[in-house]
């Protein structure tokens, strides 16, 4: 079974309770301690994803939230005080590798374009209309434009058909992590 090395920060207490359990998953009160008074949004989007990762990957029942990764050890987090960064191998089939740059938009309301062409094409329409915050459709403008909004919503499935060029411009995310994929543990100092 083909694997991939990837890294994830976590707070010390998950990779407690990895070792005591066995395996983890990512439960909604870790994301509103994390996140605070914009928790909801993150919750919101992520719930977003892993319905739509549904199409694309298999999700153990009842995973809700993502784990993310970096794919490279060059560009992953490093631990900070009270967390740690686990260096794992995960099977390939657990884990859905999307582009970055795609997410980012993606995480912001924006149109998630195919290439530069695509995004200035969609910037044209949005100045057509006097838009000038494309982020306005999904947020407050979207009755006054159903299909600019229709558009802008549809073309977030390219996170998922839109794969990174390279691995050090993607995430990786799974929605539940074994002890036995776990390689290293790195502590902050």
């Amino acid at each position: 079974m083909k694997t991939i090395t990837c890294w994830t920060r976590q707070v010390t207490a998950m990779a407690e309770e990895l070792k005591a359990d066995g395996a983890f998953r990512v439960k909604e009160e870790y994301i509103r301690m994390k996140n605070d008074n914009i928790a909801y949004y993150y919750l919101d989007l992520y719930r977003w994803y892993t319905n739509k990762s549904r199409e694309y990957i298999e999700i153990p029942e009842g995973a809700q939230f993502p784990i993310w990764f970096s794919l490279t050890e060059e560009y992953r987090l490093q631990p900070t005080p009270g967390t740690v960064v686990l260096k794992m191998e995960i099977p390939r089939d657990k884990l859905l590798i999307i582009d970055s740059e795609k997410w980012d938009y993606r995480g912001n309301n924006m149109y998630v374009p195919k290439d530069k062409a695509d995004r200035e094409a969609f910037e044209q329409k949005l100045s057509k209309y006097g838009i000038g915050d494309e982020t306005a459709l999904v947020e407050q403008l979207g009755n006054f434009y159903p299909m600019l909004k229709k558009e802008l919503v549809a073309s977030w499935e390219r996170i998922f058909t839109m794969p990174p060029s390279d691995l050090e411009k993607g995430f990786a995310t799974c929605w539940e992590l074994k002890q036995d994929w776990v390689k290293e543990v790195t502590v902050s100092e």
